[in-house]
């Protein structure tokens, strides 16, 4: 049976995970007739829902009342989720030390729904740096740590994950197809991609990417940090860093 044939029984299962997975960063408070149209569902289907996600803590309701949100239970289940992953704790060591070696913010990544998940993250030294962004989400186009995967990923896997609109969030970024492979095959030839001011405007990071014990890439880690800091004449010197850390978080994981 595929993917897109469930078994039977599993529609409201798949309606309910899709209602959490609706709420983002963007909008982590959502009404009631959104998330019917979001979904394509009726509005009493929609609201029988939440009141079962609601009455197990998943959903919440917003404080004006007449909007949802995440609940604790899946603040709970989250946390969990992240302590329980292999590559988390194997990647956490070398992320506080690669952290502690150049004082910048070291973050793992791994794609979800076609972005960037940080999934772990330890904070640089500096009082200038990156905010913390646990959980965060950002488009694999403009993150060092996507371009790290897409560049070793075989071509089939890269050409599914490529967007096909690749959206400008600064008037340095990359949006022609064969300007960002161009890029990749750049990274492929270092070992490691560097994105500069891109996703946000004095922003730079170095990314390098993490492979299993069958050296399938399973995602990536980076330094990043802002431009006045993270020059050109320092990329080398980083990306250095950032891939011996892969190859070490790779080490533990089997590769």
């Amino acid at each position: 049976m595929t993917r897109s044939e469930p078994y039977p029984g599993t529609q409201t299962v798949r309606r309910a995970v899709a209602l959490l997975k609706a709420f983002s960063d963007d909008r982590p408070e959502r009404g009631l007739t959104e998330l019917a149209r979001a979904l394509g569902l009726n509005k009493t289907t929609t609201y029988r829902l939440l009141t079962a996600l609601e009455a197990e803590g998943m959903v919440a309701r917003a404080a004006q009342g007449d909007a949802y949100r995440l609940g604790p239970a899946a603040v709970a289940l989250g946390g969990q989720a992240l302590r329980s992953s292999d590559l988390r704790a194997a990647a956490h060591p070398a992320l506080e030390a690669l952290a502690q070696a150049t004082q910048e913010t070291a973050t793992l990544e791994v794609v979800l729904d076609g972005q960037m998940l940080i999934l772990d993250e330890v904070m640089g030294s500096h009082v200038l740096g990156s905010a913390q962004s646990l959980g965060t989400r950002w488009p694999i186009h403009v993150t060092s740590t996507g371009r790290a995967v897409l560049a070793h990923l075989p071509s089939a896997e890269r050409d599914l994950l490529m967007p096909a609109r690749l959206p400008r969030l600064t008037d340095k970024t990359l949006t022609r197809q064969a300007d960002l492979r161009r890029a990749l095959r750049a990274a492929r030839e270092r070992g490691y991609a560097v994105v500069a001011e891109e996703l946000e405007a004095g922003y730079v990071a170095v990314g390098a990417p993490v492979r299993n014990f069958a050296g399938l890439v399973l995602g990536a880690i980076s330094l990043g940090g802002p431009s006045l800091r993270l020059t050109p004449d320092r990329w080398p010197a980083l990306g250095r860093q950032v891939c011996e850390a892969a190859t070490e978080i790779s080490r533990r994981l089997g590769a």
